[in-house]
């Protein structure tokens, strides 16, 4: 017997997963027109990685491996990595940021749903953390062919020096660094209308994935609008007070992961905010730390420590933001 007309979701987390990577298509895609077919080869290595990683940590927990490797979502995980590293970085440190995620991140936590901090930002922040150097070894637009490009992800020798090129964020930080302005600095072939040529029509592709996660409702509006709303805020903040020192909102917004971190990274719904008040606090403290970072910290692009203070910051958050229950006034015992 059925006591109330309750609706049921047709979903599951292999569908969630899906179309998750569904979304990611567009900007995989633009992001291979342009610069090179590497990323293919960093997809490809991260996924095997992550199943690999998937289903020896299952099976050393007495869990079932079948579902776990076909719900999609150590490959979820595995392509947020990926497309996050330098398509150009040696498969080597792929394998160990992704194994890290997997491994550390994910399973020493007790698997799906129990981590409380972003795999794929924890796989970042230990390679940039270990290897500066190569974590900054990106292609310029259309510059080498497949075989050039595969050869230095597989171990081929690093000599072609306009191959590799600093991103926007790295650009403008250090012209910074070296006594330059804003506008001087943004003259640099690096930089295009707005953030760093070709990587505005990836940031506009990634948005156009997260929109797409939007309207199915695979995540709500209120992490992605809390996100973009105060990167533009503080980033309009500095570039008010002082142009020649602070770049743009216009910049912040197109150059780096913002649009991935608002729609892809910040949405995690494990480690995340849960409540819709928690949701909006904890996507603009991330902004807020990321453009601390871009502005004043060692790092051009701060999104993924940010995500990862402010995942500490998830209990306390939740706790704060908690609705109160039905039938009761806020403040009032349950």
């Amino acid at each position: 017997m059925y006591n109330s007309p309750y609706l049921r979701q047709n979903t599951s987390v292999r569908r969630v997963m899906g179309t998750v990577m569904v979304a990611m298509l567009p900007a995989i895609t633009v992001q291979v027109w342009l610069f090179g077919p590497a990323l293919i080869a960093q997809l490809a290595i991260a996924s095997l990685t992550a199943l690999a990683c998937e289903a020896v940590m299952l099976g050393l927990r007495g869990r079932p491996v079948a579902p776990a490797l076909t719900d999609l979502s150590a490959l979820v995980t595995a392509w947020l990595i990926a497309v996050c590293l330098p398509p150009l970085l040696p498969w080597w440190a792929t394998v160990l940021g992704t194994s890290f995620a997997l491994i550390i991140g994910k399973h020493l936590y007790g698997g799906l749903g129990q981590n409380p901090f972003n795999p794929a930002m924890l796989a970042y922040a230990l390679l940039i953390v270990s290897f500066p150097a190569l974590m900054s070894q990106w292609p310029g637009l259309q510059s080498a062919d497949a075989a050039t490009q595969f050869g230095w992800v597989f171990g081929g020798e690093r000599v072609v020096d306009g191959m590799t090129g600093a991103t926007p964020l790295d650009a403008l930080r250090t012209g910074l660094l070296t006594g330059g302005d804003v506008g001087a600095v943004m003259q640099s072939p690096a930089f295009g209308h707005v953030a760093g040529a070709g990587w505005e029509w990836v940031a506009l592709a990634w948005a156009a994935g997260g929109l797409l996660l939007l309207a199915l409702r695979i995540i709500t509006w209120h992490i992605p609008v809390a996100f973009i709303g105060a990167m533009a805020l503080v980033s309009a903040i500095g570039w008010l007070i002082d142009p020649t020192q602070f770049a743009s909102p216009a910049f912040h917004l197109l150059a780096g992961g913002t649009l991935m971190g608002a729609f892809f990274i910040a949405t995690d719904p494990v480690s995340g905010a849960t409540t819709p008040r928690g949701k909006l606090v904890f996507a603009a403290g991330i902004a807020l730390i990321a453009w601390l970072i871009r502005a004043f910290g060692a790092y051009p692009d701060g999104i993924a420590f940010a995500v990862l203070l402010m995942n500490i910051c998830v209990p306390l958050i939740d706790m704060k933001t908690q609705p109160p229950v039905f039938g009761h006034k806020k403040g009032d015992a349950p």
